[in-house]
């Protein structure tokens, strides 16, 4: 006899679909950023690196733009879940094409071109409303729900969109900073302790850990035993 159960087998090598146009469907939100994002001129942010190919390698703003726009959009302002997303979230790994930027990059990166990125930010939020990007009577785009149609026009005027972006940053600045004093600069702060990182030093303390439990409920045992008599 044997468990009727759906296999579970995680070391057998498999591939994902080659190509990341398999992993969500073109109509989610990410498809939309990045084809938004692709809409925008990013010429001043493009200026600012070097033409020669010299120098460090850097990620492409246009994929950090969209990046750091898709995740505000969802309300996630804290670059170190950004990350940690990049890691784990299929539309953030399709949004860098399953390049794991860190969180100081992407900290530094939304620092250096605050005002760049908050004008593109504008202009995408404007593009989503044309666009028709509306879900139940809301942009869908920023968690502050930004109203649609005619409403629009009336109470959410292009200075008010600025205003919510410069609130989206302001909430970003403040909760990378909050962290950087929580966790210590450099460190994410979901990273496990010294020894339980590579599979072999786990499993070893997590044997320990186990031989300890059991010497413990023997121990336990013993003395309910011992009581009894």
């Amino acid at each position: 006899m044997a468990y009727n159960f759906i296999e579970c087998d995680r070391e057998t090598g498999y591939l994902l679909p080659p190509s990341l146009h398999d992993w969500l469907p073109q109509g989610h939100l990410a498809w939309f950023i990045i084809d938004a994002v692709n809409y925008m001129d990013l010429t001043e942010l493009y200026g600012k690196y070097r033409l020669d190919g010299c120098g460090n390698t850097a990620y492409n703003p246009s994929m950090m733009t969209a990046l750091i726009l898709y995740s505000y959009s969802h309300g996630e302002r804290s670059s170190r879940k950004i990350e940690r997303g990049c890691e784990v979230d299929i539309a953030l790994r399709i949004i860098t094409a399953n390049k794991k930027p860190d969180y100081s990059t992407i900290c530094r990166f939304r620092s250096e071109n605050a005002a760049e990125l908050k004008n593109l930010f504008t202009d995408v939020l404007r593009l989503c409303r044309e666009a028709g990007l509306v879900k139940v009577g809301v942009v869908a785009l920023d968690g502050t729900k930004i109203k649609g149609a005619a409403a629009l026009s009336a109470n959410r005027t292009h200075k008010h969109l600025e205003e919510e972006v410069d609130r989206m940053f302001r909430e970003a600045k403040a909760k990378d900073e909050e962290e950087d004093t929580l966790y210590g600069k450099g460190k994410r702060g979901d990273e496990l302790p010294e020894g339980l990182r590579e599979r072999g030093s786990r499993m070893k303390r997590l044997q320990e850990a186990k031989s300890r439990l059991e010497r413990e409920s023997q121990e336990k045992a013993n003395e309910q035993a011992t009581k009894i008599v």
